[in-house]
């Protein structure tokens, strides 16, 4: 069987960091890359036997990179420092590579919210590429939404197992997420030079709403349901709430494609332009691979 490295980066992350490692535990090698956590974070994973690398945060897309260039694995396995893997998703990995017929796997990745399994809303099975050939495949995107890209010709299979995610801790958490995600997402997109966005205040947010609650049935998952069609629209308003903030009050002006980048979650959300060489040398092109996940 081919070798596998599980790949993980953290920052103060030491309530999840153990009960990850441990789920994937049946791995040859696991890789943590930590943004200088000021807990217990590094100190717990290298007590359960990972490979710790302390570096400094370039951002999502560029961390990932980095841990999947550290592996040694044929094969690597990226998580986060939320998620697990259950038991059946690893008997279904383990038989995979006994005798790997494709490039990488989808898992299909199960959400829990507020102590429970959100099933509808578009929140399951959430498919994620997150297994696959080391030197055929990386992340790419636009930050905050990486996806993992393969190769031209690259073949893809489906694992019929989850990887469990522990999304937020409570509402508190959810919207301080959603905070820092639509600062860097606005961004963004007045780095690539978007300038419409009356009609995407006005129209997408709501169009969320409707979406997540009833095309994809989210009322099936009662008010936690709700709450998270309600909190998917707020993450799309204040997108383009701060995007138009930055062109009309702030008077800023639209970018040309350059690098943003932006602080850890936890730290000062505000992102800045990076204009360094090797923030751009890190930027994958995803014109260049087939994504899927």
């Amino acid at each position: 069987m081919p070798t596998l490295t599980a790949c993980i980066i953290a920052f103060n992350e030491e309530a999840n960091i153990g009960a990850c490692i441990e789920s994937v535990s049946f791995c040859d090698e696991v890789v943590v890359v930590d943004s200088h956590s000021t807990d217990r974070t590094r100190a717990i994973a290298a007590s359960l036997g990972a490979r710790v690398i302390e570096r400094d945060w370039p951002g999502h897309i560029e961390q990932k990179n980095f841990a999947i260039d550290q592996a040694t694995g044929e094969w690597v396995l990226c998580i986060d420092a939320d998620e697990r893997v259950t038991p059946a998703l690893r008997e279904r990995i383990e038989r995979a590579l006994a005798a790997p017929d494709r490039d990488g796997y989808e898992l299909n990745r199960r959400n829990i919210y507020l102590g429970r399994w959100i099933r509808h809303g578009g929140w399951y099975p959430d498919r994620k590429l997150r297994l696959f050939r080391r030197a055929r495949g990386r992340w790419g995107g636009v930050n905050p939404h990486d996806h993992v890209y393969l190769d031209p010709g690259s073949r893809v299979g489906r694992l019929d197992a989850d990887l469990e995610h522990y999304t937020y801790r409570s509402i508190s958490d959810h919207l301080k997420t959603i905070d820092y995600f639509s600062t860097i997402a606005a961004e963004e997109k007045l780095a690539r030079g978007q300038r419409a966005v009356t009609l995407q205040l006005l129209l997408n947010p709501p169009f969320k709403f409707f979406k997540m609650f009833v095309l994809k049935a989210g009322f099936l998952d009662g008010w936690r349901g709700f709450i998270v069609a309600v909190l998917g629209a707020v993450y799309v308003f204040l997108r383009y709430a701060k995007l138009w903030v930055f062109l009309h009050v702030e008077g800023r002006s639209r970018g040309r494609g350059e690098r943003v980048r932006y602080g850890r979650r936890g730290e000062d959300p505000a992102a800045t332009h990076a204009t360094d060489a090797e923030a751009s040398a890190e930027r994958e092109d995803p014109a260049q691979r087939t994504r899927s996940g």
